[in-house]
């Protein structure tokens, strides 16, 4: 079990690190998983590439959640070892051959996913001719309003989608649909854009399709990426499936990011100050890749144990990592106490998602140090209040 703190102020006062620490919200994961849950009317399946720590996935699970979303047999495992018997799906649209025949013969799993005719060969001839399976087949959908563009790399368009469901159903499997509108998609009208291809998939068919996957996308707050409330998402989907009329099919989605951004943030300390430039102890290569690959600006408050910052002046500064490579940097400057220095800490907050997920052991540098804490991120109308 993690050691647990009141505030994070009160890790720094007592820990003073000089390595990173990531630091837990039992009751904000908890709690945000138990509200997407009672939300959204089907399956909840937590992406586990999001953040696999086991801590996280219990926190989530103790909210609620029962229903995993996988991408390899390692996550699949991942999922058993602490969760045996958890449903898994492994819903990655490209699998090995070796990969397939583990999912099926090891794990039992019994959801997968294609956006080919290779691949759902593939899944037939791995699965020893089983027909006790649920294909889905993934949908190519436009971008709409997402930080990331999953459908540039998978999902199969509507009429190819058509003739790939048609397959699925001659050779008696289960019937799927499902798509991604993409990582960090702040525009609820994206999930009616794909719902409405999805129609036109469905009727081109003629296939009665028994589960219909929505995907993740469920963004995040960021302060330069403000997205509605997660209600507003909700009522858009609700309101999409009645359209569709589809009163057998089970509904399923894929959230990662809207679980866990909020419950972890991030200590970090300064190692050295050169004028407006901050060398601090995590990086892009660490947990803070996100700040380049999503160009997402994470919420920051200075501490200091002895003293305070003069609170009447700021100055923006240029952030570096750790390593040796002058490409770690934070593409945009942070605003910061004039004052800080050498020693005190910053605080990331709302880095749940694809921070550990992907970190990275370049030079030596790994964030691996987490406790959890009692109090919220305070994130006021994008101003996040000092602490100290």
């Amino acid at each position: 079990m993690p050691r647990h703190f009141d505030t994070t102020f009160d890790v720094v006062r007592e820990l003073k690190p000089s390595y990173p620490v990531y630091c837990l919200r039992p009751d904000i994961l908890r709690d945000t998983a138990k509200r997407f849950v009672e939300m959204f009317p089907g399956n909840v399946l937590y992406a586990v590439k999001c953040n696999p720590h086991p801590e996280i996935m219990r926190y989530l699970h103790e909210g609620g959640v029962r229903h995993f979303d996988t991408a390899s047999p390692e996550e699949i495992a991942l999922v058993r070892r602490q969760f045996p018997g958890m449903n898994a799906y492994f819903m990655h649209p490209v699998k090995s051959r070796d990969a397939i025949r583990s999912a099926h013969r090891v794990f039992g799993i019994k959801h997968y996913v294609i956006d080919t005719e290779d691949e759902l060969e593939k899944i037939r001839a791995e699965t020893d001719g089983e027909t006790d399976l649920v294909i889905h087949v993934r949908l190519a959908t436009p971008p709409a309003g997402a930080a990331y563009n999953l459908s540039a790399k998978f999902g199969a368009r509507p009429m190819t989608a058509s003739e790939l469901l048609k397959k699925v159903d001659a050779y008696g499997y289960s019937a799927g649909l499902c798509f991604h509108v993409g990582s960090q998609c702040t525009t609820p009208n994206g999930y009616r854009i794909a719902v409405e291809l999805i129609r036109q998939v469905i009727d081109f068919s003629g296939v009665k399709v028994r589960y219909l996957d929505v995907g993740g996308g469920f963004p995040g707050q960021y302060m330069n990426q403000r997205a509605p409330g997660l209600e507003v998402f909700m009522d858009e989907i609700k309101d999409c499936i009645r359209w569709l009329g589809l009163p057998d099919t089970t509904f399923m989605c894929e959230p990662g990011r809207a679980l866990v951004s909020s419950g972890v943030s991030l200590i970090t300390q300064i190692h050295l100050r050169k004028e407006d430039q901050l060398f601090i102890n995590d990086g892009i290569y660490g947990s803070l890749s996100e700040a380049v690959t999503g160009q997402l600006r994470f919420p920051v408050r200075p501490m200091r144990i002895e003293g305070d910052f003069n609170e009447n002046e700021t100055l923006d500064f240029t952030i570096y990592g750790p390593t040796c490579d002058n490409m770690d940097v934070l593409p945009a400057t942070v605003t910061l106490p004039a004052d800080i220095r050498e020693g005190d800490w910053i605080e990331f907050g709302h880095i749940g998602a694809y921070s550990n997920a992907l970190a990275t052991h370049f030079n030596g540098f790994y964030p691996e140090l987490l406790v959890t804490v009692g109090e919220t991120f305070p994130f006021i109308d994008g101003e996040f209040p000092q602490v100290g």
